[in-house]
């Protein structure tokens, strides 16, 4: 089965909107891919979602169900050590450690900072949409 580490800006866009991230949070539903995420991508997601909540940017649905089954969902890991920073942006770091401590294949994200590795530590590094050509790939 495909590991995946999906960032917070992942999450709140699929829980917030039907978008590609949503269709991540799908393949998720129907076990087509393990899910690995921790403390710091759940708080993170929820601190995002209600800011944007608060400042009435969310679509007509409550994202709350969809944050919180993502949260069960998902399995929780704690970050690996990454060593020396990796990314231009710090707080990028526990995304990585989270997809090292999960052996995760790929870390879905839309940030810039996190695309421009590529491919640290062999995570593949991808937006929603080539993960999910890659999930439609066959083995």
């Amino acid at each position: 089965m495909t590991t995946a580490v999906f960032d917070s800006n992942v999450v709140v866009a699929g829980a917030g909107w039907r978008t590609e991230s949503h269709l991540c949070l799908v393949a998720l539903a129907r076990r087509r891919v393990r899910v690995f995420t921790s403390e710091w991508i759940l708080e993170e997601s929820r601190r995002a979602l209600q800011r944007l909540q608060e400042a009435g940017r969310l679509a007509k649905h409550d994202p709350w169900p969809v944050m919180n089954w993502f949260a069960d969902a998902a399995r929780l890991v704690t970050p690996a050590a990454t060593g020396k920073p990796r990314s231009r942006d710090a707080k990028d770091d526990p995304i990585l450690g989270t997809a090292l401590a999960g052996h995760a294949r790929y870390l879905v994200s839309q940030d810039d900072d996190l695309l421009a590795l590529e491919k640290p530590f062999g995570i593949e590094i991808v937006k929603p949409r080539q993960f999910l050509a890659c999930l439609h790939r066959p083995i």
